[in-house]
């Protein structure tokens, strides 16, 4: 990547020698000449290189985020308002923080309590969990069982089985789901049943295709305002970025 990046800051900076050429002297001159000055302009002054690829990695990253910016505005019924994510604090909340998980992603788990955390903190604050199932098969059941719960029972029974399955140690998949469901007191065989309908498949692969809109690859990722925050980055930068938002 950065090799691409060099040769496209070395073409850049021919073309701006070049056109600080004086064209009178431009005329006299063959390419080999120009060549062998930009050359040796470069030689004598290899600070420009550098100073040319950081240029060109602020304007990709500016870019980057202003098509991301882009991106939320166009989608904000589905990120914000899909009927099957599941809503933690206020549903008439302020701001709203949305979060692309994984059941089986350790960030994750160490992100909830963050999550949980704010909550306490901002009654204020609406929290949309959508599903990201993308660490393999047993990810995506875990998926589908939580779904179904939310499709089939009340949003309280969805919110605490979403913070047991969170808590539970070691791999999430159908079987160690639909166990917790039994736990729970939920009916297995109509949440088992449920997994396999066309409009929790439906759900999971919205939430794929916003994610690679987004360009999202990994979780937990977060989306507030236009703003997007990767990783289990602690309570303090989520907060900070909600009231960035406010104000």
């Amino acid at each position: 990547m950065r090799i691409k990046l060099l040769r496209v800051a070395l073409v850049r900076t021919f073309a701006i020698l070049l056109m600080a050429t004086p064209a009178a002297i431009a005329e006299t001159i063959d390419r080999s000449e120009v060549e062998k000055i930009v050359r040796e302009y470069i030689l004598e002054n290899p600070e420009i290189i550098k100073e040319a690829l950081l240029e060109l990695e602020n304007r990709s990253q500016k870019a980057q985020e202003e098509a991301r910016a882009e991106t939320i505005r166009a989608e904000q019924d589905v990120l914000l308002r899909s009927a099957a994510d599941l809503v933690l604090g206020n549903p008439d909340g302020d701001v709203t923080l949305v979060e692309f998980f994984d059941f089986n992603c350790g960030y994750c788990k160490r992100a909830f309590p963050d999550i949980k955390a704010l909550l306490a903190e901002d009654a204020q604050l609406r929290v949309v969990l959508k599903d990201f199932p993308i660490l393999g098969p047993g990810s995506i059941e875990a998926a589908k069982v939580a779904l179904a719960v939310k499709r089939l029972g009340d949003d309280a029974s969805a919110r605490d089985f979403h913070a047991r399955l969170m808590a539970m140690q070691g791999q999430a998949n159908a079987g160690r789901a639909l166990s917790l469901v039994e736990e729970m007191g939920l009916d297995r065989a109509r949440v088992e049943a449920e997994m396999g309908s066309p409009e929790i498949e439906t759900v999971i692969a919205s939430n794929l295709a916003l994610a690679q809109l987004l360009g999202l690859t990994g979780t937990p990722s977060f989306v507030v305002g236009e703003r997007i925050v990767v990783g289990a980055v602690g309570k303090e930068p989520l907060a900070e970025a909600v009231r960035s938002v406010r104000e």
